[in-house]
């Protein structure tokens, strides 16, 4: 018990402890919130430290690729095949070199080599202190992939993307701007908040943030969406516990908007939680009528029972169920279906996205979707309607599935997006898709199929 204790105890302090979750990335599938969840649970740090966590963990995973060119490029030996403590340390402490302005570089040096020395010993250390000693050296002459000979190249080691997804991009996009996306993928999220009116409104909201001078805009496309500045704490704060507000970002309520159900309507959210869209339909049907919310998982589940109780919702009835096995002798009047997918169109706030997918994983999606989507459809009321929505940009688990629906059920028909947003959301097919890059929130995708009242 005390050498766990022990060994537990190495990975202390900011530095040790992103490590510690670095670690825990490179050997298993955990996903990295609720890795850094857990540990900031888990730990005791001042919230300027648990700010510092969140920075450097996000830091380097969203800047893996162009990290490890260049620390490849510097470590005698395969950098790959190099000891997990090693090798994170020395990410950690070239995040903060290459990135981060408020750490001096010495410093950040010296936390890593006397991290490795602790755990791994001194010859550890004497190479982890050479390394990122000549990468200071040689900052100014670190070379990329030239940009006119190898664009993939460049732009996947420079922009931290794997080169499987920079080409699919650059095969659909032009050249500029597929690096305008990955810039964009490589900012820092922006926080974002969705005012509850079943508890509070807007002006209200306004006033409250203004009296504790928290920074914030309103949203840019919809209404009762505000953009913070700097607040990462904001679920601390009273009124969150009151449940005057989630957050979300504004990307997730093209789909419930787009959706509009009214009140005293019967609706399906049949891929409900953890509960942002499930708890924004029921603010925009005033907590009045049925929503049926479905999941497969009981943990799930309670997340999002949460969630409806701390926003005093009173219209949502959850259910565990597998959304392909769910019947209902009573059809709906709006259906949400909100598939699984990708999530490529989120790679601002879940950069780990990027290096877990591969192709294969859109394929397995592509094919799952258009069963849930006719699924979904055989639920519906005669003149009621259905909001397919991802939040991921890739056209397999969008277009070509509603391509494929259509094709099939001439009973169906489009209603375009244009009749609810701005026409810069909208594409030609009356479908709703943002990009990070042209929109400044992340990548969606959303459009309304009704079913004629006569077939």
């Amino acid at each position: 018990m005390e050498n766990g204790y022990k060994t537990l105890n190495l990975y202390k302090g900011v530095r040790g402890i992103a490590v510690k979750i670095l670690n825990r990335i490179d050997r298993t599938d955990a996903y990295l919130d609720k890795l850094l969840d857990k540990e900031l649970t888990d730990n005791e740090l001042q919230s300027n430290d648990k700010a510092l966590l969140y920075e450097i963990v996000h830091g380097v995973i969203r800047n893996l690729g162009r990290i490890d060119w260049v620390l490849t490029g510097f470590y005698k030996g395969k950098f790959s095949k190099c000891i997990p403590n090693v090798k994170n340390a020395m990410r950690v402490a070239l995040y903060q070199i290459m990135f981060l302005d408020r750490v001096p570089e010495y410093a950040a040096v010296n936390e890593a080599v006397n991290f490795v020395k602790k755990l791994q010993g001194e010859r550890s250390a004497n190479i982890t202190n050479g390394v990122l000693r000549n990468i200071i050296r040689s900052k100014d002459k670190i070379r990329y992939p030239d940009k006119e000979e190898d664009l993939l190249g460049f732009l996947s080691a420079y922009y931290s993307h794997p080169s499987w997804l920079v080409k699919r991009w650059l095969s659909r996009y032009s050249a500029e701007f597929t690096e305008e996306l990955l810039k964009s993928n490589n900012q820092k999220p922006i926080l974002s908040l969705r005012v509850n009116s079943i508890v509070t409104n807007f002006a209200e909201m306004e006033s409250l943030l203004k009296s504790e001078n928290i920074s914030f805009s309103k949203g840019k496309y919809l209404p009762n969406f505000i953009e913070l500045s700097g607040m990462s704490n904001i679920t601390k704060w009273e009124y969150f516990a009151k449940g005057y507000f989630s957050v979300q970002d504004e990307s997730t309520g093209f789909s419930c908007y787009l959706l509009d159900p009214k009140p005293n309507e019967r609706v399906l959210d049949l891929f409900s939680a953890p509960g942002g869209k499930t708890s924004l339909l029921a603010d925009l049907m005033q907590n009045k009528g049925e929503i049926i919310a479905i999941d497969k998982y009981e943990s799930r589940l309670k997340i999002l029972e949460k969630n409806i109780n701390r926003l005093s919702i009173t219209n949502v009835k959850t259910l565990e169920a597998d959304a392909l096995e769910y019947n209902d002798d009573e059809k709906f009047d709006k259906i949400l279906l909100d598939v699984p997918c990708s999530g490529l169109g989120t790679l601002t706030k879940k950069p780990d996205i990027k290096w877990r997918r591969d192709i294969s994983d859109i394929r397995k999606l592509a094919e799952l979707q258009p069963r849930l989507l006719e699924k979904g459809a055989s639920l519906l009321k005669p003149g009621g309607e259905l909001v397919f929505s991802t939040c991921t940009i890739e056209p397999e688990e969008n277009y070509y599935v509603i391509k494929q629906f259509l094709e099939k059920h001439k009973e169906f028909e489009i209603v375009n997006a244009n009749n609810y947003f701005d026409k810069s959301l909208v594409s030609d097919n009356g479908f709703v898709e943002t990009y990070p890059n042209v929109h400044g929130i992340d990548g969606a995708f959303a459009v309304k199929l009704k079913l004629k009242k006569e077939n």
